[in-house]
């Protein structure tokens, strides 16, 4: 898989990025994803592979377009199906999330990227659009903290497996009403706390990199990013947990089905029959080969963002493989077209 379309799909996220990056700082965050969106799509169905989204643009909305359960790929184009065979294509499930930190790029904030995780049919979780209770932390601690432990015994954990003292530590929560007492834990144990407005993808992403200052990633946050985030950290070796929460009690913020009862309907209509199971990294990525790539929109912890200049542009990339167990990232400049040169008399 990784042959086939590893350069690809760095294409997808590249083009998604750019195009999302020519509104950074206008306010416009609907128009911000739409254009990311509609690249993401566009390039995707240039790619020689039969592809399905399982995680893509809001499972309650009415999206257009990277929908979930939307075909895409070569055979989704109407002009190529006079040269396409199903059955000579690979075939693949994709999750997307082609802005990752909508208000990022709308306040011309860091942090925001194009990301999407890949993997054979069957081999990534189809997450409801609901919210998940997150943990990630750096390979070094895998299976030793637990998203059931406390905040305070799993910083005494992370401690040990890194060798550092927990007032070293740097813990990134979102800044939400429902994290309060989070907060105060975390903070009255000794680490630091970094609150973010958006983007938990890339927190949990730095915490399976050495040299990012970033050791943990606790909290809340969306259902679908969580699967996205547990395909990076599978890849990476790192540790992920992600329990699903579906009391909007528990939320407080935000959008989350009817009633505590409906979403409890819901989830065992959809075959999960334990609502409070704890999944890790690979149940959550379970494919034998997941593929993992991120671009930056705007510059965060591990990538720079989209830089304009005249004729073209320049991104960084990255691209994670459980299959030749790599992280790659990737420079590009982008040539649109020649600048003109200037006759000076």
């Amino acid at each position: 898989m990784e042959n086939t379309i590893g350069l690809e799909i760095i294409e997808v996220v590249e083009q998604a990025a750019i195009a999302s990056a020519k509104w950074m700082g206008k306010g416009e965050k609907n128009t911000a994803d739409q254009v990311a969106v509609e690249a993401m799509r566009e390039r995707m169905n240039k790619i020689y592979m039969r592809g399905r989204i399982v995680i893509g643009e809001g499972e309650r909305d009415d999206a257009p377009m990277l929908y979930i359960g939307e075909e895409v790929g070569i055979c989704a184009n109407p002009e190529a199906k006079a040269q396409c065979n199903p059955d000579e294509l690979i075939e693949i499930d994709i999750a997307v999330d082609p802005c990752e930190g909508t208000n990022l790029v709308a306040y011309g904030q860091p942090g925001s990227m194009a990301v999407l995780a890949i993997s054979e049919k069957g081999g990534l979780f189809a997450a409801p659009d609901f919210y998940m209770k997150k943990l990630a932390a750096p390979p070094a601690a895998k299976g030793k903290v637990d998203i059931n432990k406390s905040a305070t015994e799993n910083l005494k954990i992370l401690s040990e497996c890194l060798g550092r003292s927990i007032e070293e530590l740097v813990v990134v929560v979102m800044k939400r009403e429902r994290h309060n007492d989070l907060i105060k834990e975390i903070r009255e144990a000794g680490a630091r706390v970094q609150l973010i407005s958006d983007g938990d993808v890339g927190a949990a992403l730095s915490c399976g990199f050495a040299g990012t200052n970033i050791h943990a990633l606790m909290g809340i946050g969306a259902a679908p990013e969580g699967v996205i985030s547990a395909a990076a950290m599978r890849a990476l070796g790192g540790h992920f947990q992600g329990q699903l929460i579906y009391d909007p009690e528990v939320v407080k913020t935000g959008l989350i089905g009817e009633s505590k009862q409906s979403n409890l309907d819901r989830l065992a209509s959809m075959g999960i029959t334990d609502p409070d199971k704890v999944y890790d990294a690979h149940e959550l990525a379970s494919g034998e080969t997941v593929l993992f790539a991120a671009c930056g929109i705007t510059s965060g912890n591990l990538m720079q963002g989209v830089r304009f200049f005249h004729g073209g542009s320049r991104t960084q990339s990255l691209v994670i493989s459980s299959q030749s167990k790599t992280a790659r990232f990737v420079d590009t400049i982008h040539m649109n077209e020649q600048p003109k040169v200037v006759q000076l008399h």
